[in-house]
């Protein structure tokens, strides 16, 4: 044998026989270090169930930076001190799995660690980044929202580089200590924790951070009016039975009475008029607490502006799942800061709707308000408030698992207020080109940690998420399709985008801005799913009809791979997965013919979606289709 294979046979096999051992040579030995990642990411997981380790792409020797398995049904607990070996690792994303156990705190020694998401599994205990050793001082974003940890300790340890904080959701008893030490945080989630603690003395400096929630806790302490004003007025619903919020208008009133006096000294006339003034403007206030001790805000005015259009606020709302509700537009003027713009949603490029908010209601309703702009499907401008609730009821009869259902409305005289669901995931433009790991926000993602993961970019999410979101999507286009039940008059979308499709904490898709009557057609609509298709697959934006047209191109010469995203090839070559893109590919081309009679209807692409993936697509199916009559 020759001397050189003979010296890589022996390599392997000392990799083999010891990961220790081979670990020490590593520095030396380059050939084996995707062997070694291997086996220490085995060794993790190798009490988790559902988990396969990806095949090793063409380049063998490339080290583990990611762990992106988000959603993949793993359970039972990981064995967090072997990761610490992963020398190359940025992120870790195992959300929304049903992983238990503690987090070994020799895990966050992990050298180049910058983003950990492990949000929405059943991690318990302390969450502790004291182990005699100092954790990594390059992690920016950790979420771990959704667990049932009990304390979080050493926390101060991480403020070399922490940027984002969310402990949200969890069952933890007692605000951080350190947290007064992560002077680079600049978002903390603490919310519904029934967490105990002094407002601001427990917390981080205030003048660093952009996003704030505190709410549903045991917190004591007043809150500035400003510091209510930057983070708005969710970040402190029920945070605590002694916490308050000092109302805007209080400082106001100090300088009324001043006023007042002053007036009444200079002549009765005078002071008449400027009492009739000092009327005026008192009807302009916006909130105030209901018991004046901070507890939920309630709206004084007798009018609501919405944009420029002032509105009776006694005007009702209806929420359509929750008949007993009593609410008016006054409380959803309280619960939107008046409508004001830090309780405003980024606009979205494709909308056809107005202005958006999102709001808190009572039960723990989470929706998004919106002004209704221009006509909606089966209510007519001209409608009288009867006629126009009828229509409104009728469109909240459409109710698939896929589509983004209208929960209630509000008629003030001409204007109209619409009531959704809130999706914290967002849209699907947004998670698919703008977040570096599929589950976590953008916004929680440092600078730094932003530059470390462009230089070898993980797609947003993976194939298998891909695949359903598409799936997805069809599902919910092709009911819209089938109209009203017996009515035979289909419900055309004709705008479907990515910023029009929104995701659910399961990443299943929610196709939303559908209640606007169109003068597409049904093939239109198949025709922009096609580039939807293209579009997740590929991971390129903003796709037209020359971009269409050459896509064509490219899969009628059978040459589809080349157009799969570079961030799923590697893992994906020689495997089931590589086919099943290729075969969505060809679904895409379908859609996108040039002829709108040769494009297949949506139910017939939902056929041809299923059987790419016959496993997964009978898994997705949710008991509400069933329970709807719908195939799809």
């Amino acid at each position: 044998m020759p001397l050189h294979l003979a010296a890589c046979r022996l390599i392997l096999l000392l990799a083999a026989a010891s990961p220790a051992a081979a670990a020490e040579s590593n520095s030396n030995t380059s050939s084996n270090c995707t062997l070694l990642d291997a086996q220490f990411v085995r060794a993790a997981f190798l009490n988790v169930t559902n988990f396969t380790l990806p095949l090793p792409g063409r380049r063998t020797c490339r080290p583990v930076r990611r762990l992106p398995f988000p959603s993949r049904n793993l359970t039972g607990p990981v064995r967090w001190g072997e990761l610490r070996n992963l020398t190359s690792l940025l992120t870790v994303d195992l959300s929304g799995n049903s992983l238990d156990g503690t987090i070994d705190a020799s895990f966050w020694r992990a050298p180049l660690l910058r983003a950990v998401d492990v949000s929405r599994n059943r991690l318990a205990g302390a969450l502790r980044f004291d182990d005699g050793d100092d954790p990594s001082q390059r992690l920016a974003s950790l979420n771990v929202s959704g667990n049932q940890f009990t304390s979080v300790e050493s926390v101060a340890r991480l403020a070399g580089g922490l940027e984002v904080l969310d402990v949200s959701r969890n069952k933890i008893g007692r605000a951080p200590e350190g947290l007064g030490s992560l002077t680079r945080l600049q978002r903390l989630d603490l919310s519904r924790n029934n967490m105990s603690g002094r407002f601001p003395d427990d917390l981080p400096p205030l003048g660093g951070l952009v996003f704030l929630n505190i709410s549903y806790n045991n917190f004591s302490g007043v809150v500035p009016s400003d510091i209510a004003s930057k983070f708005g007025h969710d970040a402190f619903v029920q945070a605590g039975t002694t916490f308050q919020v000092e109302p805007s208008s209080r400082r106001r009133k100090k300088r009324k009475r001043v006023v007042m006096i002053a007036l009444i000294a200079a002549g009765a006339a005078a002071a008449v008029a400027a009492l009739a003034f000092l009327a005026a403007c008192g009807r302009r206030k916006r909130k105030k607490d209901k018991d004046g001790k901070g507890g939920a805000a309630v709206w004084e005015d007798e009018e609501v502006v919405v944009g420029a259009v002032k509105l009776a606020a006694a005007a009702p709302v209806v929420v359509l799942e929750r008949p007993l509700m009593e609410l008016t537009l006054a409380d959803l003027a309280a619960a939107t800061s008046g409508f004001g713009r830090e309780s405003q949603l980024a606009e979205t490029t494709g909308g056809r709707s107005g202005a958006a908010y999102r709001a808190v209601l009572p039960g723990d309703l989470h929706v998004v308000v919106r002004v209704v702009e221009g006509p909606v499907a089966g209510v007519r401008e001209d409608d009288d408030e009867a006629a126009a609730a009828a229509g409104f009821r009728e469109l909240a009869r459409l109710r698939h698992p896929n589509i983004l259902p209208l929960l209630g409305y509000c008629i003030a005289g001409k204007q109209k207020l619409l009531l959704f669901e809130y999706m914290e995931k967002g849209d699907l433009h947004r998670w698919l080109h703008e977040l570096p790991v599929g589950s976590m926000d953008t916004e929680d993602i440092g600078i730094d940690t932003m530059e470390a993961i462009d230089q070898d970019r993980k797609p947003a999410g993976d194939w298998p998420t891909r695949y359903r979101i598409i799936l997805g999507i069809a599902r919910g286009l092709a009911f819209l399709h089938q109209g009203w039940a017996g009515s035979g008059r289909p419900i055309v979308h004709g705008r479907l985008v990515p910023t029009n499709i929104l995701l659910d904490d399961d990443m299943e898709p929610r196709i939303s801005d559908f209640l606007h009557p169109s003068n597409e057609t049904p093939e239109s609509d198949v025709y922009r799913f096609g580039t939807l298709v293209f579009e997740l697959v590929s991971g390129q934006a903003r796709w037209n009809d020359t971009s269409t047209s050459w896509a064509r191109g490219v899969i009628r010469n059978r040459k589809g791979r080349n157009l799969v995203d570079d961030r799923l090839r590697d893992e994906t070559m020689g495997t089931e997965a590589e086919k099943e893109m290729a075969e969505c590919l060809q679904v895409g081309f379908l859609c996108t013919a040039s002829s709108p009679e040769k494009r297949p209807t949506m139910q017939q692409v939902v056929g041809l979606l299923k059987d790419i993936r016959p496993a997964a697509s009978a898994a997705g199916r949710r008991p509400h289709d069933a329970m709807m009559g719908h195939e799809s």
